[in-house]
């Protein structure tokens, strides 16, 4: 049974909460959740395994909760030196890449300075174990596919692949997965580097495609898709994404790289299409009309890569993962998930994002 102590930053976020969800179901393991608590960190999605939201205490023995800015050197020493982990997920990042095209300076802070800061807060707790903790601890660091840049028509990104990131959110990621492999490289800290597909699932800020698009039909605004949706994105269920992270943390190679995708290409329009179709069968709407009727086709995203796509052989043959769910069952899981979940998302949605655009570059 895996019974680690393990810090995940970003815990309180999309793919952190669903991975401390699991750890706390699954597993023996003790997490500390450092978070920085920003607009995107949902305190919320920790509920079900014990974290109070409002108090951020926990009446989980397992589970404790820390909100400090991983560019805080001292907070993220003494998180370290308190915690004593085994391991460290390192999951807290800006994300979302319209906003980074709207202010890029955020983006290299956190995701940049705030990786380098956690490297050397790790480094300097790895020195001082004895050689038995030194050889099992683990720097994991959970990265994008979108470092890669963009795909044609055919073809996969593996580990191989040359970084050649377009956005400043990919270019701040890609600069955290190198400050990774040469404190590996120059140091010798034991790190893991995963870079998945996209990822969706319960829980996932309404400012991204698929929660977006499932708030606007309820609330029968334009479904906004942009150019003219045919951007291809490989589709990852974020509970697969979660068990994959478990698995490379288990069994993965100290300076190794594992890349994380579903095979499941789609089309944002279909993605969009996928979404209206369910919601007519669950949620008709009460004027007789389909929900893809509001599709609203509307300026491209610059820079925008044409298309995404991960070969997960590396994960899959050597280490043994298999995804539970294809796209159209984690897509029905997802939208059915916010049908029954508002009162996750409407405070979000009445009070930090309620669905404007964002990442026009102007």
């Amino acid at each position: 049974m895996y019974n680690k102590r393990c810090i995940v930053t970003g815990g309180a976020g999309f793919i952190g909460s669903a991975l401390v969800r699991l750890l706390m179901k699954e597993t023996q393991a003790d997490v500390l959740v450092v978070d920085k608590l920003t607009y995107a960190g949902v305190p919320e999605s920790l509920k079900e395994v014990g974290l109070e939201p409002t108090t951020l205490t926990s009446t989980n023995p397992r589970l404790s909760f820390l909100k400090a800015d991983i560019c805080d050197q001292t907070a993220m020493d003494e998180a370290f030196a308190n915690f004593k982990p085994d391991t460290i997920f390192h999951l807290a990042a800006e994300s979302h890449v319209d906003r980074s095209i709207d202010g890029p300076g955020e983006f290299i802070r956190t995701n940049v300075v705030g990786t380098a800061t956690l490297l050397q807060s790790a480094l300097k707790y790895w020195r001082g174990l004895d050689e038995q903790a030194k050889a099992t601890f683990r720097f994991q660091h959970i990265s994008t596919d979108e470092v890669y840049g963009t795909l044609g028509e055919t073809g996969f990104f593996t580990e191989k692949t040359p970084y050649s990131p377009h956005s400043p959110y990919s270019a701040s990621k890609a600069s955290s997965d190198h400050l990774v492999r040469a404190w590996h490289d120059t140091y010798g800290l034991p790190t893991l580097i995963t870079n998945c597909s996209n990822n969706y699932g319960p829980f996932h800020f309404p400012e991204k495609l698929i929660p977006l698009i499932i708030l606007n039909c309820l609330d029968g605004k334009p479904l906004p898709v942009y150019g003219k949706g045919a951007n291809v994105r490989d589709w990852l269920y974020v509970d697969d994404h979660a068990r994959a992270l478990l698995l490379v943390n288990e069994k993965g190679v100290p300076g190794e790289t594992y890349n994380v995708g579903g095979h499941n290409e789609r089309t944002n329009l279909d993605v969009v299409k996928t979404v209206c179709s369910i919601l007519d069968e669950l949620r008709p709407r009460s004027d007789g009309k389909h929900y893809d009727s509001l599709i609203t086709f509307v300026q491209d995203r610059p820079g925008h890569d044409l298309r995404y796509a991960i070969d997960p052989s590396k994960l899959c043959n050597e280490l043994g993962w298999k995804p539970k769910e294809n796209f159209e069952s984690g897509i029905r899981k997802t939208v059915e998930w916010y049908l029954n979940n508002s009162w996750w998302w409407k405070p979000i949605h009445e009070g930090r994002y309620s669905g404007e655009r964002l990442g026009t570059g102007k």
